[in-house]
């Protein structure tokens, strides 16, 4: 009928509407040129394929508002989303069911924001970080809905149990550690701030490598984590960018590459009970389309075939280190791939604005760093600079000096690391190999850097040998920290001491010339995930007390210090975290792992590398053992050592160390003379979704690395706002939570910064600490004996002659004090009113190590970024 109705001439049409309501919401919608004239019919009629894609909307698209609605949703999507029922139905099945129903309240608002900011045009931030190390999706984004009790009821009323559910979601492990841990963070606070911002990074096939313990050796494991599929991707084929490798630079410019394809997936990143969604957007390695005709000519199908596989072995795996510089083709090839591509992606979005509104693409680039700001996370993507550079003039058609002044007011650069292996340096004859034209923008930039230095301070050659952004020994390399530098209006470290050092030392060069340039901007943890999802039972007790506005603001907190003395609340927080520890009790015995809950739960959680100076915790370890043999009838603290992590496969002495760890462990877990007093256990496959286990039920946190090594940490911050007491130096981020809570209210040892570069500077021979202190020669015996490696005997040799002839981190100078301070914190464990008032002035002095403060002050000093605040979605019902 509706059709007849349409090939009506428009004056028949207009009586036979009236007859027909329902093809539109008002028949006088109808409108013609001229009263008996057949003329075009106005966009907004009805019949007008404009008007009938209006239906096309999120209007009435229902949210969840109830459990009925809930079980209503996890019904049709086991149905009609994974086509099972209930009688073959698997645990996973019935997880992406939930997950499916959880995702559906997203993308009403991942859609309005993306509208919003198309709408509103605001500045826009881009994260750029080679790691995201996202962990479990689930729970945040029940937790950030604020739909996870609706949730939880439900899935019980449906005889299921949520936290098995949970267990069946995969890590996402696209990331090493921390700084891909504080990548996820930042996305987190970004999306509460209501600030209009992506994060860009790449979507490995296999992510951190699992960790498996044989034999007490780490054994690597492919992370294949997309097995399963991923319910909280999507793909975006429309968005398939191509990125360019080798080739030559001639007159006409970059010729004869090898074309490798860019597709994106995007993933939903909600903000806190607001209504902003962000995207974060991985990159996916795919072949182009075309094959190479020649080996089909050749008959040699295959080859083809195997060449295009070639291809996208660029985002098949994380590089599993992020602490020793890795002078490998692909490692360079993927930071160049996340680059082209994001920076194509950011310049696109740029020129679109309003264009899909029928306006005209825009075109003026000089206001383009008032609408970017481009955040380098590390060094790994600053190959985006003379990225940038080349799209503005090759692709775009802009010179050199404006190319240049909008880079340097779009970019900023965050270090993260002060060990000198970790800072990447690119050989050149690899860079003119694999990219061509890049090498002769970086020497440009690097001839122009040359001259400004020499304005500033003529003649000082040596300046120029230190500061240039091309190193000439021991062979010619890019210094990727020296262009980022340059490059960038920004320049931070993540810690008050971090930056403080690169200020002085690292890169004390830069700084004198451009002391403008350089700030701190101290890391943060989200406290949506690492207290409110983790630490449920912590976060009901405080916000019994405070109410819950500490979620998005953590300087509420500070209204427990007055806590710290109500025994009621005491009693409370010393309740949970017995509970805390009885469930991580119950995971580890699943594991045939049996702990006492009732000793003090000491962990060293975090990847194993030698700064990070697990091996003096092992020390401590033998010593405390050879107490108590040496006093069987004594009277200890007893304590349940926990260590967990992964060493990168190449780092064999932080493979070792573990040995060591697991070997020790074997010895004392199984001595009868021992018992309960000490036992060790080594955490396997230490990663995201274990953490949010380990860190609730932990009494004692290790942050232990040689003064001067941590950039900043963010797990010390983790363990500080679940009640866990701190050990550690002065290093990173624990000399600001130190400042924070009082000096009484942590447990510090060892030597200061100064001190450690003035040991150094007086000749360190750490033979002298070893001959002078009898229990750690006794334990550095013992290691070096075999008497935790009695089937081989030298099997530690290479630890023990590091220790005694190198000790680069110090380890044998900080023994004593370490030994003494663990002694310490026995004596107040003991004491349990005073432990807790300690705990309680730990949670309540834990705001500023929120990452939505670190973001607001990026926000504010960095970016010049703004809210964009999304209007709350209008309600409808199921």
């Amino acid at each position: 009928l509706r059709k007849c109705v349409e090939k009506l001439p428009v004056p028949y049409r207009l009586l036979a509407s009236s007859d027909l309501p329902f093809l539109c919401d008002s028949p006088t919608r109808f409108i013609c040129s001229s009263a008996m004239s057949t003329g075009p019919i106005d966009h907004g009629a009805p019949t007008s394929p404009s008007y009938r894609k209006k239906q096309i909307s999120m209007r009435n698209i229902p949210q969840l508002e109830d459990v009925s609605a809930v079980k209503r949703s996890f019904n049709r999507h086991l149905h009609h989303t994974l086509v099972k029922d209930r009688h073959v139905a698997t645990k996973r099945d019935f997880y992406k069911a939930v997950a499916h129903t959880v995702r559906d309240q997203l993308v009403g608002k991942w859609i309005r924001t993306q509208q919003h900011y198309y709408a509103m045009d605001p500045k826009r931030v881009y994260y750029i970080s080679m790691e995201y190390y996202m962990g479990r999706s689930l729970t945040n984004a029940m937790v950030n809905l604020g739909i996870d009790s609706e949730v939880e009821e439900a899935i019980y009323e449906l005889g299921l149990d949520l936290e098995e559910l949970q267990e069946k979601e995969e890590d996402a492990g696209l990331g090493n550690g921390g700084l891909g841990r504080l990548a996820a963070c930042f996305l987190d606070s970004m999306a509460t701030l209501s600030l209009p911002a992506y994060g860009y990074g790449l979507r490995y096939e296999y992510g951190i490598f699992s960790q498996a313990i044989k034999d007490g050796y780490q054994i690597e494991l492919p992370d294949d984590w997309l097995r399963f599929g991923n319910c909280w991707e999507l793909p975006r084929p429309e968005y398939t960018i191509p990125v360019h490798f080798y080739g030559q630079v001639e007159v006409e410019g970059w010729r004869n590459t090898q074309v490798v394809m860019a597709m994106a997936y995007d993933y939903p990143i909600p903000g806190y009970k607001n209504s902003t969604v962000n995207t974060m957007r991985l990159w996916s390695a795919k072949s182009p389309n075309s094959f190479d005709f020649s080996y089909f000519n050749h008959g040699d199908y295959i080859k083809a075939v195997l060449d295009r596989n070639l291809a996208e072995n660029i985002t098949r795996v994380l590089y599993p280190n992020d602490n020793m510089m890795e002078g490998k083709e692909l490692r360079l090839k993927q930071e160049y791939f996340l680059c082209s591509a994001t920076l194509q992606d950011i310049v696109r979005r740029f020129k679109a604005y309003k264009s899909r509104m029928g306006g005209k693409a825009r075109a003026d680039f000089s206001i383009f760093h008032e609408k970017v700001a481009i955040q380098l996370n590390d060094t790994h993507p600053a190959m985006g600079i003379p990225e940038l550079m080349r799209i503005f003039m090759d692709l775009e058609g802009l010179g050199w000096d404006e190319s240049w002044s909008i880079c340097t007011k779009t970019f900023a650069y965050t270090n993260h690391t002060l060990l000198p292996e970790a800072l990447e340096r690119w050989p050149v004859r690899m860079l003119e190999y694999v990219l061509p034209r890049h090498l002769q923008i970086i020497f440009e930039i690097n001839s122009r850097h040359i001259k400004h230095i020499l304005q500033r301070f003529p003649g000082d050659m040596d300046r120029v040998r230190r500061m240039s952004i091309v190193e000439e020994e021991p062979e010619k390399r890019i210094n990727m920290a020296y262009l980022s530098i340059v490059s960038s209006h920004a320049v931070n470290g993540v810690a008050a001491i971090h930056s403080d050092i690169l200020q002085k030392s690292v890169f004390k060069d830069f700084f004198e010339m451009d002391p403008e340039k350089f700030q701190n901007k101290t890391n943060g943890i989200t406290p949506r995930r690492w207290l409110r999802l983790c630490n449920p039972g912590l976060s009901d007790a405080i916000s019994d007390r405070i109410g819950d506005e500490w979620v998005k603001d953590l300087y509420q907190l500070r209204k427990l210090i007055p806590k710290a003395t109500d025994q009621s609340f005491l009693k409370s927080v010393f309740q949970v975290k017995q509970d805390n520890k009885r469930k991580f009790a119950e995971y580890l015995e699943e594991h045939n792992i049996t702990v006492n809950v009732e000793s003090m739960f000491d962990c060293h959680v975090k990847r194993i590398h030698e700064y990070k100076r697990q091996l003096l915790n092992a020390l401590h370890m033998i010593t405390f053992y050879n107490r108590i043999k040496a006093n069987p009838s004594g009277s200890f603290v007893p304590r349940t050592i926990f260590v967990g992590g992964k060493a990168a496969p190449g780092y064999h002495a932080a493979k070792k160390i573990i040995k060591l760890i697991t070997s020790v462990a074997e010895v004392v877990n199984n001595d009868p003379v021992i018992g309960d007093r000490l036992k060790i256990v080594y955490i396997e496959n230490y990663r995201v979704s274990l953490a949010e286990k380990v860190i609730p039920a932990t009494d004692l946190s290790e942050q232990i690395s040689t003064a001067g090594t941590e950039a900043s940490g963010t797990g010390n911050m983790k363990f500080m706002a679940n009640g866990a007491l701190t050990i550690g130096t002065l290093d990173g981020a624990n000399v600001e939570m130190r400042e924070e809570m009082g000096p009484e209210n942590i447990f510090i040892f060892g030597m200061t910064v100064d001190e450690v570069e003035q040991l150094r500077k007086d000749g360190y021979v750490p033979r002298k600490f070893y001959e002078a202190n009898p229990e750690l020669k006794k334990a550095i015996d013992q290691i070096h004996s075999g008497f935790f490696s009695p089937d081989q005997p030298d099997l530690f040799h290479d630890l023990t002659d590091h220790l005694l002839h190198h000790d680069r981190y110090c380890l044998m100078a900080d023994y004593e004090s370490y030994i003494k301070c663990q002694e310490k914190v026995s004596e107040v464990f003991k004491d349990r009113k005073h432990w807790l008032e300690m705990v309680v002035k730990n949670i309540a002095t834990v705001g500023k190590f929120s990452s939505d403060r670190t973001i607001q002050q990026y926000a504010d000093e960095v970016w010049g970024a703004k809210p964009c605040v999304v209007p709350a979605e209008p309600k409808s019902t199921v």
